[in-house]
């Protein structure tokens, strides 16, 4: 099911870039990657740049609706890890046991906090109660 941004009622910038189509919130992004790409830490370049850009060094979600298939170079995973240690949620939506078996063996080589969804609401809903977790941390300390 492609994303609706509308189901948010919250302001969002869209993208429509190489790999797909991007939609930036106050605190995190959802991610439609298109049918076949590879993503590798190369590739990515141009969604780095809109996430440092948007972002700055604020913690983070980062949400991928996965509806079409694709891949992610996980040879790659170090440099994700070292980039984006400010990603303090990760978010895959998937519909179907085959694309939940791929995001388990991507988990092994990715260190940010992970976590499957059936669905977008519950998803965003995990995204965002993080994030608030995260919030409240740094202002307890």
């Amino acid at each position: 099911m492609n994303y609706n941004p509308e189901i948010i009622n919250k302001a969002y910038t869209v993208y429509n870039i190489k790999l797909g189509t991007v939609y930036f919130y106050e605190n995190f992004l959802v991610a439609e990657f298109k049918e076949g790409v590879d993503i590798t830490f190369k590739n990515f370049d141009e969604l780095s740049f809109l996430i440092k850009t948007h972002f700055k060094d604020k913690p983070i979600g980062f949400i991928t609706n996965r509806v079409n298939s694709y891949s992610v170079n996980v040879n790659d995973a170090k440099d994700f890890n070292k980039t984006f240690v400010n990603l303090k949620a990760y978010a895959t939506v998937c519909y179907n046991s085959l694309t939940e078996g791929v995001i388990e063996i991507e988990s092994q080589f990715f260190k940010f906090n992970r976590k499957v969804f059936k669905n977008m609401d519950t998803a965003i809903s995990w995204v965002e109660k993080t994030l608030a977790e995260q919030d409240l941390e740094l202002y307890n300390k």
